[in-house]
């Protein structure tokens, strides 16, 4: 991370759209990129343009490849994230529920992914404990 944050943008915009137009938008290397741009996006702070890119390839890949996918689930947590950066503690914590709940029950609740979500959803859980006393 060296903060090069526009310079990533405009080269992420440029391998995004020449993907859509050589691969197509459903195709799993274009979503990829429009979810590296939506990351790059969060970077920034620009929140509302990062879940609507997170949100647009969650859609995709639940379309696509199907609900309990990997990379779907990776999409959910993506939105998770954004959510959360955007203040919605609550639909950050529901939807990150869901998503070890099918994490545990597609890849295992020992896998990386699944322990790093809890430990994700139990630091959001213990926000509020702090924000409450």
């Amino acid at each position: 991370n060296q903060g090069r944050w526009k310079e990533a943008e405009e080269l992420e915009v440029q391998v995004m759209e020449t993907r859509k137009q050589l691969l197509g938008l459903e195709h799993p290397s274009t979503l990829t990129s429009i979810a590296n741009l939506a990351s790059t996006y969060m970077n920034q702070g620009r929140w509302r343009e990062a879940e609507e890119l997170n949100v647009q390839v969650m859609e995709t890949r639940k379309r696509v490849l199907g609900l309990e996918h990997p990379s779907t689930l990776t999409s959910i947590a993506n939105l998770t994230y954004t959510y959360h950066s955007e203040g919605r503690r609550n639909e950050a914590k529901e939807l990150m529920s869901e998503c070890i709940m099918l994490r545990e029950k597609t890849i295992g609740k020992d896998h990386p992914d699944t322990v790093d979500a809890r430990q994700t959803l139990d630091e959001w859980t213990g926000e509020d404990t702090i924000t409450l006393r």
